[in-house]
């Protein structure tokens, strides 16, 4: 994506409704494609795009398939679920980056979209550890924090750290920009 290129989002809801709704609140500032299922947005879907939004629960295909079939076809985006379903521990082996729960106003879908476009630019260790860091939150707002699941998210984020810390500490002083560098 160039800086003249707006950012491809695709809206993925099976409540046609509600698609048109977050359609319509991100076309001013991003190219919008539209499908109100599963199967829909699979056939559509390609590289070009830079965020999905994704419901989870949809008749046809669930969010939860579309990512599986995304991940199988090495179709790398970065995908929010934007659901109804109240997450569960589930969510820790779904492959997306954010995870918000309906209703969400405008605001709250350009500034994700804005941030997903951001991480996009990140090297994968720190997607990695967002995506992380964005389950072991979730988990902790419907108090899962002490299940298996958690901790097994936690472990990793602090392998993850440790790695990034470690590079970190690799590079010399001038290669890190003076805001890194820890007194």
């Amino acid at each position: 994506m160039t800086d003249t290129d707006k950012a491809n989002v695709l809206v993925v809801e099976d409540e046609e409704d509600l698609a048109q709704l977050y359609t319509t609140f991100l076309e001013a500032e991003y190219d919008v494609s539209m499908a109100t299922g599963g199967e829909e947005a699979l056939e559509i879907v390609h590289d070009s795009f830079d965020v999905v939004l994704l419901d989870r629960q949809m008749p046809d295909l669930s969010g939860d398939e579309v990512l599986a079939r995304l991940s199988e076809h090495g179709i790398d985006i970065q995908v929010a679920m934007l659901t109804a379903v109240e997450p569960a521990r589930d969510i820790v082996n779904l492959p997306f980056d954010e995870y918000k729960t309906k209703p969400i106003t405008r605001d709250e879908l350009l500034a994700l979209v804005q941030v997903l476009i951001e991480r996009a630019t990140y090297n994968k260790h720190s997607q990695e550890f967002f995506s992380l860091a964005v389950k072991k939150t979730t988990l902790e707002k419907v108090n899962e924090h002490g299940s298996e699941e958690y901790e097994e998210i936690t472990e990793q984020l602090n392998e993850l750290r440790q790695s990034i810390n470690v590079t970190l500490e690799d590079m010399s002083d001038e290669t890190i920009p003076p805001e890194l560098i820890e007194d």
